[in-house]
């Protein structure tokens, strides 16, 4: 019975499948190792095995078995069908028409070609492991657009939001001529400064704006071989010189350690006229000088006139400084574009016939190198104009030749210094070589001391410091406030979120405490910033010089501070609005004031984010929304990003506008929603080339 059983599964389909599989598998291994043993047909190539034990294994190295075939040669021509694509392509590379082709094939291949130069893109070398040696790489194609000066049109969407209206038709802006590519419209007025009656006192340096009808109306183009900025902290030592194309600084300033040129690159050994061994060693003297000068703490805002490339502002940053460094467009022009592509606040400015575009008791600190300043023609009014911007308590300090050279003209300057600064109630705190620092007093008691008959006098009651937009300057003291407003700013980082005194003297309308608006301001952006490096990386995308064009109280730049976002805001308060240009310096962030109906006094290629929240459906009531994005794609960097936050009902028109600039663009809702009235329309600017 067990044996009957024992046939009876021998003849279940399972079984049967599984021994025909087997017996199947025998057959074409059997088969095949026949046909592969053929010499009509090339062998494999098979890495040898063996049955040694498996410590032999590991200890010889894995060997290969060549083909037989070595050395061969082959028929191909019967293995390709007559008539296909293949054996046409051969049949016509071979020689004698009337033999079929054959082709030589060995199995050993010939060796592989040179690696090719590796370009480094990043901080990965070509093995694999971090490096510091790294070049930053040309624009990625995706970011280089073709612009033709042919005057073509473009489609954009009309009407509505959303395009609801269709399509119109706009005629897109043409790239201005080379010649244009460094133009700062306000201040390369040739025709305005050709009118002007005298020029003796710096007036060309100043403001001339050119008429509306002879605005920009065409896109600034970047030089030749221009590239990304080499990001920041390496920046603060090195240039590209494409980006900046000009060798007269370096030849002027080579030997006093400001800058040199070394292959393709701008280098800047930190140095200056009076500091050539360094700006850090040359900032470390100053607080060992003055201990109350505590870098970080007590000083915060700083002010350096005459900046050259910026050095001295560079090496602030370390110490939790920002410095405003200002300098003219004179014979060393490039000095402050020199210092914006290093990634250093800077702006061109200079001390002419006019006030500075910033507001009283702003600087802690202002600096002064071989400033090329006479600080005191004209009774002292340049030196009068510093003494509005420095703050109650703050210093000036002084690095000239006066200061410590023994000639008969420079001790006569010294005395006439001196001489000044005792009027203006300053005490000379230190004189030590080349330095000397002034205080400036905390309160109005030494000012009203000093005789009635004393040069210069008191300003006039109705005189407001704070007024600077095209205001002329003015031979008098600027009292301080009775209050002590502006004396009392606390040390940095608490300055930052405290509301400073000089709040309540702002002229707007506040239904409720103005100091709770100020908070509210401080928070709205420290969670809008939040949800931008959260949903739009913005820790990851390349952001170091930034420009808020509507800042109110200094929310944005604040916020950019607490997110520890590696970058300086540069806050914008537009004459349009409340002057909070003074909170602005009292927390401790940079500032100025300007009319967005005119051109900024910067250079192109200036930013790599413009932010603009609020602004262009207040401006578009007095400015040209055209002329504004004009001089906004003027001052961005190819690569730049925009962030307007506006209205909806301006949205179609900036959409149109930026199209014709060949920005990309994309409206995204707020947080509140698609229903509420207000857009984000984020923009990204390419390199254009013709």
């Amino acid at each position: 019975m067990k044996l009957l059983a024992g046939v009876d599964l021998l003849k279940t389909p399972a079984v049967i499948k599984t021994l025909s599989f087997f017996f199947i598998s025998i057959a074409f291994f059997y088969f095949g190792k026949r046909w592969s043993e053929s010499d009509d047909y090339q062998q494999l190539i098979f890495f040898s095995s063996s049955a040694s034990s498996d410590a032999d294994a590991r200890q010889r190295p894995p060997s290969v078995t060549l083909s037989p075939n070595l050395g061969k040669s082959f028929n191909l021509s019967s293995l390709i069908t007559p008539g296909s694509e293949e054996y046409g392509q051969m049949s016509t590379a071979s020689t004698p028409a009337s033999s079929p082709p054959a082709v030589a094939v060995t199995a050993s291949p010939p060796p592989p070609p040179p690696p090719s130069q590796i370009t480094r893109f990043g901080i990965v070398d070509e093995n694999g492991t971090m490096s510091d040696d790294f070049e930053v790489g040309n624009f990625d194609p995706d970011f280089v657009d073709d612009w033709k000066n042919n005057g073509s049109e473009i489609q954009a969407d009309g009407g509505k939001e959303g395009g609801d209206g269709g399509r119109i038709t706009i005629k897109r802006y043409e790239l201005c001529p080379e010649t244009m590519r460094e133009y700062i419209p306000c201040l390369d007025n040739v025709e305005a400064i050709k009118k002007l009656n005298s020029t003796e006192k710096g007036e060309k340096f100043e403001r001339h704006c050119p008429e509306k009808d002879k605005g920009l109306n065409c896109l600034v183009p970047a030089p030749k071989g221009y590239r990304q900025p080499i990001p920041w902290p390496r920046s603060r030592d090195e240039v590209w010189f494409n980006n900046v194309p000009h060798t007269r600084l370096a030849e002027d300033k080579g030997g006093q350690n400001w800058i040199y040129k070394e292959k393709d690159k701008f280098k800047f050994p930190g140095g200056g006229t009076q500091f050539i061994h360094g700006a850090d060693q040359y900032l470390t003297r100053i607080s060992q000088m003055v201990s109350d000068i505590t870098f970080g703490h007590h000083i915060r805002v700083v002010l350096d006139i005459g900046c050259g490339v910026a050095s001295f502002g560079a090496y602030l940053l370390s110490r939790n400084v920002v410095t405003m460094s200002v300098a003219p467009k004179d014979v060393h022009e490039n000095q402050i574009q020199f210092a914006l592509e290093r990634g250093v606040p800077a702006m061109v400015a200079a001390f002419a016939t006019r006030r500075l575009l910033y507001p009283s008791q702003a600087f802690d600190l202002v600096h002064c190198s071989r400033c090329r300043i006479n600080w005191t023609r004209d009774d002292g009014i340049l030196l009068l104009e510093v003494n509005r911007m420095l703050r109650a308590g703050g210093y000036f300090a002084w690095a000239a030749q006066p200061v410590y050279k023994h000639e008969l003209v420079l001790e006569e300057q010294w005395e006439e210094m001196l001489n000044l600064t005792i009027r203006l109630c300053w005490e000379l705190v230190k004189k030590e070589g080349y330095i000397a620092i002034w205080k400036k007093p905390m309160n109005n008691t030494c000012y009203l001391g000093r005789g009635t008959d004393t040069n210069p006098p008191l300003c006039e009651p109705n005189d407001d410091p704070d007024n600077v937009w095209y205001t002329d300057l003015k031979a008098c003291i600027t009292p301080l406030p009775e209050n002590g407003y502006g004396a009392n700013a606390t040390d940095w980082p608490a300055r930052l979120q405290n509301p400073p005194d000089r709040l309540q003297t702002i002229l707007m309308d506040a239904v409720i405490s103005r100091n709770e608006l100020f908070r509210a301001e401080s928070k709205y952006w420290n969670e809008i910033i939040g949800s931008y490096v959260r949903a739009l990386h913005w820790k990851d995308i390349r952001l170091r010089n930034v420009l808020d064009m509507k800042a109110g109280f200094g929310g944005f730049a604040a916020a950019i501070v607490e997110h520890k976002l590696d970058c300086w805001v540069l806050n914008v308060v537009p004459v349009s609005g409340p002057n909070t240009l003074p909170v602005i310096y009292d927390r401790g962030l940079l500032g100025v004031m300007h009319d967005w109906c005119e051109p900024f006094d910067t250079y192109p290629r200036t930013y790599d984010l413009l932010h603009a929240a609020g602004l262009f459906s207040v401006e578009k009531k007095r400015c040209n929304m055209s002329s504004i994005m004009l001089e906004m794609d003027r001052i961005l960097r190819p690569g730049g990003r925009v962030y307007i936050r506006d209205s909806i009902t301006v949205m179609d028109e900036l959409q149109e506008i930026g199209k014709a600039m060949g920005w990309h663009m994309t409206l995204r809702d707020t947080a509140e929603g698609p229903h509420a009235s207000y857009r984000i329309l984020t923009c990204d600017k390419h390199l254009l080339h013709t």
